[in-house]
């Protein structure tokens, strides 16, 4: 099972791409058969050259029931389902036979429009930059969101669930322009009624498949290893380059968002799988208010990595500041200090730093981004081991956010680097 995220709209000059240039060879070889005719087969095929013209065309049958609703909810959608791709250039990979270093090809993939604020749903992986295999490497650094009407603006990641695999971006554009989906909902969906899914399979934007809800309450995995409950599978046709795509219902309500499929060969085998609609309202207004789901109350305020840098922390993030009496306080984190003697305005001279934590449960951290992506991929109330360069020593500090008072003492220690 994987994502469905695709390579962009790119992919349509692509298809045409892949066959021009296998034309001028061909033609070399291209020979037409000599074929002997009689005086009488000729005459009839210059008469009929003589008489060829368009055939008269028929009245279109008038759409069923069934066929005016679905065209009656694309056109009320379209204008929802939005392009997303993606710019990175900090990443490469390198070619071990001939040493050759490649750029990671960006992420792309579809999204929708949640609010007339300006936000828009979508995959997390779809905003995702892969390693060669397969798992998540990294967000890329540029975003651009392309609407129904052409226009493409820029885009900014203001929410993230990892466990989840959501997205919530801000676009930059226009709010008339944004409009937003009708919500239905999920815990009422049942299996046999009939769904269907936009997005964009393999860049060809604004698909329209249709299917039925084919099962429910699915446990689906993402790449981060956390699994989705409750997801909504469905035989609706979903390919590379739907995912973050609605899943609608016949009234044209958001009933899911399109994440996954199961298949051998990478394509639709008519198994697609999507979060459900209850899911996305409980979980994006949160992440539009704080960004993470999941943050624990550590007590600890560190620097961003330029400034833990520039106190001399090469690797990992600086702890500003500790609140009192929090966790990380009873667990022993040390802040950075002032040195005594120290005189107004303080200089960076008198800065004498404290820990700098540079992993958590055995992965390692670089950024305070990062250790909040951590921090909510651990269940509630699970053990967290930091590692932490105290004084140039690596040390251990366990917390245990489920006790109202972790003690110091023997969680925390020397460990080997």
């Amino acid at each position: 099972m994987g994502g469905t995220g695709a390579g962009g709209r790119r992919a349509r000059i692509g298809l045409c791409m892949l066959v021009l240039p296998g034309l001028v060879p061909a033609l070399a070889q291209y020979e037409r058969p000599k074929q002997e005719l009689t005086a009488p087969e000729r005459e009839a095929i210059q008469i009929n050259r003589k008489l060829a013209g368009p055939r008269p065309t028929t009245r279109p049958p008038a759409l069923s029931k069934t066929e005016a609703g679905r065209v009656a909810v694309f056109k009320g959608a379209r204008h929802s389902v939005v392009f997303i791709s993606s710019i990175t250039k900090k990443w490469f990979l390198e070619d071990n036979r001939t040493g050759n270093r490649y750029q990671v090809p960006p992420a792309s993939g579809t999204g929708f429009v949640w609010d007339n604020l300006g936000h828009v749903v979508t995959n997390h992986h779809v905003i995702t930059v892969d390693d060669p295999a397969g798992g998540p490497r990294g967000e890329a650094e540029e975003l651009q969101v392309t609407l129904a009407d052409g226009k493409t603006y820029k885009a900014l990641v203001i929410g993230r669930s990892l466990t989840l695999d959501i997205a919530v971006l801000h676009v930059f554009a226009p709010l008339e322009h944004m409009k937003p989906l009708p919500l239905g909902t999920s815990r009422d969906l049942q299996v046999g009624q009939m769904v269907m899914a936009i997005g964009n399979p393999f860049g060809l934007d604004h698909t329209l498949t249709a299917g039925i809800i084919s099962a429910l309450g699915r446990d689906i995995l993402t790449g981060f290893g956390t699994h989705i409950v409750d997801a909504v599978q469905t035989d609706a046709a979903i390919n590379p380059g739907n995912s973050g795509g609605p899943l609608l219902d016949r009234a044209g309500r958001l009933v899911g968002m399109n994440t996954a499929i199961r298949t051998t060969t990478g394509i639709s085998a008519g198994v697609g799988f999507a979060i459900p609609v209850d899911t996305l309202n409980r979980v994006v207004p949160v992440l539009i208010a704080k960004g993470q789901l999941h943050r624990p109350e550590l007590g600890i305020i560190t620097f961003p990595p330029t400034a833990s840098l520039s106190l001399g922390a090469k690797h990992g993030i600086a702890v500003d500041s500790v609140t009192p009496g929090s966790l990380a306080d009873l667990a022993g984190f040390h802040g950075l200090r002032i040195r005594p003697g120290a005189k107004e305005p303080v200089e960076l001279a008198d800065v004498i730093l404290g820990d700098v934590i540079v992993g958590l449960n055995g992965h390692p951290v670089e950024s305070d981004t990062q250790l909040m992506d951590l921090l909510e991929l651990e269940p509630p109330e699970t053990m967290l081991a930091f590692d932490v360069l105290r004084d140039g020593k690596l040390i251990r500090i366990v917390l245990r956010p489920g006790e109202p008072r972790p003690a110091k003492g023997p969680d925390s220690g020397p460990v080997k680097p």
